[in-house]
């Protein structure tokens, strides 16, 4: 693919996936585009061996745009980094096509290991404001990191994941997340939580009030009523 193809391919890719852009011309203002092209340049010289450059390239676009592309990450076409600001790629991160990252990700190490380090990111995977992926590991295909997360263990393919440590509050039947771009509304495994523990305590005092009643010992004052509660349980 010749330059101009490629570089008309990149402000394609942020048209369809930012509802801000009015104009073509307006791309090449985005830290997205800027970084992304400098680490095209980058990564072809550090192939060859030349890591000082390729370091120097990818260092000076990190203090342009906030963002920072190791030379070494591998990176499928069709990447987006919407805003940009703190988003971290380590070296042995391997990204596939029609990725979506946002602010403040981090795709990164747990430590000093050696080899294959950082996590490997499925096509259209989408990873939303400050989640962390840590560890050399696999985000499957189509799968939807939630804003916050931080994820240390393979995720399966067509997953939602939210929380610290990450949990799949979703598996399969998903929307391509680059389609839809909606970091915003995914399950909330604690509330869920919360409220089974509302609804379990509502059953145990209901029991409790029965019990009492039966052995004729009441207690003056019990409450076993909390719309609340049942409203939520229905």
């Amino acid at each position: 693919m010749g330059k101009l193809a490629y570089i008309k391919e990149e402000i394609a890719v942020i048209r369809e996936r930012d509802p801000a852009i009015k104009s073509s011309m307006e791309v090449l203002l985005y830290p997205s585009f800027k970084v992304i092209l400098q680490y095209r340049k980058a990564h072809k010289l550090y192939l060859k061996g030349h890591y000082f450059l390729a370091r120097w390239i990818s260092q000076r676009a990190a203090r342009k745009t906030g963002i920072e592309i190791h030379p070494g990450a591998t990176i499928g076409k069709g990447l987006f980094i919407d805003h940009g600001s703190g988003v971290i790629i380590g070296e042995t991160a391997i990204l596939g096509d029609n990725v979506t990252l946002y602010q403040g990700v981090t795709l990164g190490g747990t430590g000093k290991e050696q080899g294959k380090r950082h996590p490997t990111i499925g096509d259209n995977v989408m990873i939303s404001a400050g989640a962390k992926v840590l560890g050399s590991f696999t985000v499957g295909e189509n799968s939807k990191i939630g804003a916050g997360s931080v994820v240390i263990e393979e995720v399966p393919p067509n997953c939602t994941v939210v929380g610290v440590p990450g949990r799949i509050v979703r598996m399969g039947d998903q929307k391509v997340p680059r389609t839809e771009m909606d970091q915003i509304h995914l399950p909330d495994p604690v509330l869920n939580d919360i409220r089974e523990l509302q609804a379990d305590n509502l059953r145990l005092r209901r029991k409790l009030a029965d019990l009492e009643k039966r052995l004729g010992n009441t207690p003056d004052g019990i409450q076993i009523q909390d719309e609340s509660v049942e409203d939520e349980e229905k």
